[in-house]
Formats: C-alpha cells, structure tokens, sequence
C-alpha cells in the first residue's frame, strides 16, 4: 500500500509541485506582506485571548512554503534552493517577530501580567506556546506529512490551509516577538523554541516523502525554476523602480 501511494504519481504532477513550492516560497514583497500581516493578526489574537482570531491569521500565513522548499533542497542536495529558502525563512521571522514586538508596545493591555492568576487565564493562548513537548514535535512531523503528501496531489492541495493550521508556525513567532516587547526571556525562549520543533518536525518528515516520492531526479527542473522565478523577481523590483523614478 504505501508503495503504491508513492508511486503512482505522474511526471505532471512533480513538476507542478515543484512549480508551485519554488514560486510560493520565492521572496517577494507580497510574500513578506502576508508574513507581516498574518503575524499583526495573530499577535491582535492573542492579547485579546481570540481562538478565531488566531486560526484566520494562520489561513494566510504562507511561511510554510519555504520551509518545505528547504526540505526539497536538502533531498536533491542543490544549495541554491536551499540558500534561498533559507534567507526567505529567516527574513520572515525577522519581519514577523519585529511587528509582533511593535504591536504589543503599542497595543498591550494595561494589566498584561503574566505572573498574576488572573492574567493567565485571560493570556491562556499565549501561555499554551510557551510550553514546548514531544507532543508538539509529533503534531508537526505528522503535519509535515500530511503537507509535502498534499502539495505532491493535485486533488489533495486544498488541505494545505488545514496543515498550516494544526502545526501552528505563526502563533510561536508571535508570541516571541511579545516576549522581546514585554522583555520576558521565559516567553521568549519556550515560543521560539516551540517555533523551531514545528519547522525541524515538518523539515524531517517532508524529506522523507520527497524522497519516497523520487523527487531527486527532478534536480535540473528546480534549477530551471528558480532561475524562471529570480528573472521574473528582478524583473518586478525593476519596474517598481521604473515607476518610482517616473513619480518622482
């Protein structure tokens, strides 16, 4: 059985994935705005103690895409795709735990204390990522399954918003970026922590399907496509330039 599930895949369906990975995970501006953006929901979210809230900003959270491109550079061993996941990933935490910070100083509640009783219990969503398990490292090994198996099925796409949410990569790094506006190492170090076993639990098990899956012989189409995306990228910074210039 699991044979055939990793087997029956057409040289269509690679390469369309591997379009999709490279060209979601590329580093433009829109994607850093959807970073920002997600993180500001999120961290409104959690000083507001809002479940909803929380769920919508990780709906638009595209970050899983260059960790899972990460994952395909390590299985095809090429650098450059892993580089330039590497920085998108980095830069996006940058970003995000730098708003996450600047919305807590501008919009902390008066009475946020997290040693009080009280305030535990109306923060309880911003406690719950600071307390990194093994439990949380297995969520996002099976998480990461579940979204390098969907991105992999064309039929199956459409749960990636699913897998985005159970593994949870935007809350951690929101809580972070509190943790640095409120100066509390504690929260600081436990979120992120629980941020890095989310991305290393679905990095491990994401390589593992592209390997089942033969993905390593599509090494010289990955390099097509970066090269097709970074043309396209600087072609776009160009004609923002271009345009700057002509308002001025």
């Amino acid at each position: 059985m699991v044979l055939v599930l990793f087997n029956n895949l057409t040289e269509k369906d690679k390469s369309r994935a591997i379009d999709n990975l490279i060209s979601e995970s590329t580093p433009r501006q829109d994607f850093f705005l959807l970073v920002i953006l997600s993180i500001l929901m999120a961290t409104f979210g959690l000083l507001t103690n809002s479940a909803a809230v929380i769920i919508g900003s990780m709906l638009i959270a595209p970050i899983l895409y260059p960790i899972l491109s990460l994952s395909l550079g390590i299985v095809i061993a090429d650098f450059r795709l892993i580089s330039r996941s590497f920085y998108t990933l980095v830069k996006s935490i940058v970003f995000g735990v730098s708003a996450s910070a600047l919305t807590t100083i501008f919009f902390k509640p008066k009475f946020f204390n997290l040693e009080t009783e009280e305030a535990r219990l109306l923060f309880s969503e911003i406690l719950s990522r600071t307390e990194p398990t093994i439990i949380y490292g297995a969520i996002a090994v099976v998480a990461g399954l579940a979204a390098s198996f969907a991105l992999i099925k064309p039929h199956l796409s459409e749960t990636l918003p699913g897998t985005a949410i159970s593994v949870a990569l935007i809350p951690p790094l929101a809580v972070t970026g509190i943790g640095i506006a409120t100066l509390d190492w504690n929260i600081i170090s436990n979120s992120f922590m629980l941020f890095m076993v989310n991305t290393i639990g679905i990095i491990f098990a994401s390589m593992i399907v592209f390997s089942l899956m033969h993905l390593y012989i599509k090494r010289e189409e990955v390099r097509k496509v970066i090269t097709r995306e970074s043309g396209v990228m600087e072609k776009e910074i160009e004609k923002a330039k271009k345009e700057h210039e002509r308002e001025d």
